[in-house]
């Protein structure tokens, strides 16, 4: 198991630092105006997401290497001399709001996600038949809505490869397990997504995205299935006889590790009753407040990754290869963002009064209110070559940031951001954590996986008439 301190980004070591250092005066500091502040100050941001899209194309080795670093580079190139011109007080007040509002209730849930799905492995070998495969799809699509599109990826992936290990075509099975797992079927509750599950610390409520998004789910996930089982069915035919199965096995079908989803239903059961529970007590946190559901369902996730590390057996660990190392990455990676985000959003909420004035208009209708279908697809291009979670976080702002005025007047709006963030991760490796973690897990199973601009090829091909489509019955 990973070290406490291992497993806290070195940059957000230096924010607490900064935020303790600056408490006495926490309390007192002004909200910040982004009217008054200049563009430059998004700098950082734009470098912490250009270097997650660029450098692992560029140079995969040093950003493996390197990538912490780099991140926390780019924080301290915003921290610093933030604290500089606003002072202590103004930079720890965005540290601590970032941290205990956004960050840490963020990487808990992804954690127990993580691990729960990490406890569990499907033994036995299936045969990958177009009937079965669809079949893995489409419960890895509803599935990803409850434990997330990375627990759902992490959990069917393997399973579904070994299915297909004897099979001469089989890259596009791993390219549309992308497509419904990895993304799309996520889009249905803030277990889902990471971009759904910040809008929930916003305030939006847990079934709001169930409601609002169902029948464009379905129509996606549908359409994408029929289509995939209209292409494995052509391979299939065209392979003939197929080479001897390299993982023959025995085994009965079934489930290691099942305790683990008694687990995910805990997780589930918590994040509901964070957004039910309404006691109406909070705390103060150096100008940053935290209520109390807020704090049980943290502390019930902590005790739930805890209590699936040491219930479930090392064997299934093993065979899952289950590994800190994705977990590590994210949390140095969202480190960076969630700080240097603060000024972004502070920008965006200004309004066309503030240095981002553009972007408001470029999604604003001429009579003022918001264009929903330009908020879905600024949102979606951005979220398929940045990351989705701060894509949705700055369009959410960008339409005014306040949840309850987005649920209900401009429910168009909120919706067509959240489908954008979603849906449109898979555009790209990069769309989308799980998107790169099952492309190696592909490879290292001897998949040969597309080019970043060859799978692009292929959602260009499945997944933007698609999207044009919804934009046509649901969204324009």
């Amino acid at each position: 198991m990973m070290s406490i301190r291992s497993s806290v980004p070195f940059v957000f070591r230096c924010a607490a630092l900064l935020a303790v250092l600056a408490m006495p005066a926490l309390g007192h500091a002004a909200e910040l105006d982004g009217s008054q502040l200049h563009v430059a100050w998004g700098v950082p941001f734009a470098g912490v997401l250009l270097s997650i899209a660029v450098l692992p194309l560029l140079a995969p080795q040093f950003w493996h290497n390197h990538f912490g670093k780099i991140t926390a580079a780019w924080a301290l190139a915003f921290l610093l001399p933030f604290a500089a011109v606003f002072g202590p007080a103004a930079a720890g007040a965005g540290v601590v709001h970032a941290l205990l509002a956004e960050y840490i209730p963020f990487i808990l849930l992804l954690t127990a996600l993580f691990t729960v799905s990490g406890g569990i492995y499907i033994r036995g070998n299936l045969r990958g038949s177009p009937l079965l495969n669809t079949g893995i799809l489409a419960t890895g699509g509803m599935l990803a809505s409850l434990m997330g599109t990375t627990g759902a990826s992490m959990l069917l992936i393997r399973p579904l490869i070994r299915a297909n290990d004897n099979r001469r075509n089989n890259v596009h099975v791993v390219v549309f397990f992308i497509f419904i797992v990895s993304n799309i079927g996520g889009s249905l509750t803030p277990l889902g997504d990471p971009p759904l599950f910040l809008g929930f610390l916003k305030g939006v409520s847990f079934f709001w995205t169930f409601k609002h998004l169902f029948i464009e789910t379905a129509l996606l996930n549908t359409s994408l299935l029929v289509i995939f089982y209209l292409l494995d069915s052509y391979y299939f035919r065209k392979e003939g006889v197929r080479p001897v199965d390299p993982t023959p096995t025995n085994e009965r079908l079934g489930f290691d590790g099942a305790v683990n989803f008694w687990l995910l239903g805990v997780v589930v059961a918590l994040v509901l009753m964070s957004g039910l529970w309404k006691p109406g007590i909070e705390f103060n946190i150096a100008g940053t407040h935290v209520a109390l559901p807020s704090l049980v369902r943290d502390a019930g996730l902590v005790i739930v990754t805890v209590i699936s590390l040491l219930i479930t057996p090392q064997s299934v660990h093993a065979n899952n290869q289950f590994s800190w190392w994705p977990m590590q990455e994210v949390a140095k990676l969202f480190a960076g963002i969630f700080l240097t985000i603060i000024p972004v959003i502070a920008m965006l909420q200004a309004g066309e009064n503030g240095p981002f004035g553009a972007i408001v208009r470029a999604v604003t209708r001429e009579d003022g209110t918001p264009n929903p279908a330009m908020y879905f697809w600024a949102t979606g291009v951005l979220s398929s070559f940045l990351d989705n979670a701060p894509t949705y976080l700055v369009f959410f702002n960008t339409a005014g940031g306040d949840a309850a005025t987005l649920m209900g007047p401009l429910a168009g709006t909120l919706g067509a951001i959240s489908a954008g963030a979603v849906f449109m991760g898979a555009n790209t490796y990069i769309g989308n954590a799980p998107n790169l973690m099952v492309k190696a897990i592909a490879e290292d199973r001897g998949v040969r996986m597309p080019s970043f601009f060859g799978y692009m090829v292929w959602s260009t091909v499945f997944l933007v008439p698609l999207f044009a489509l919804v934009t046509w019955i649901f969204i324009a």
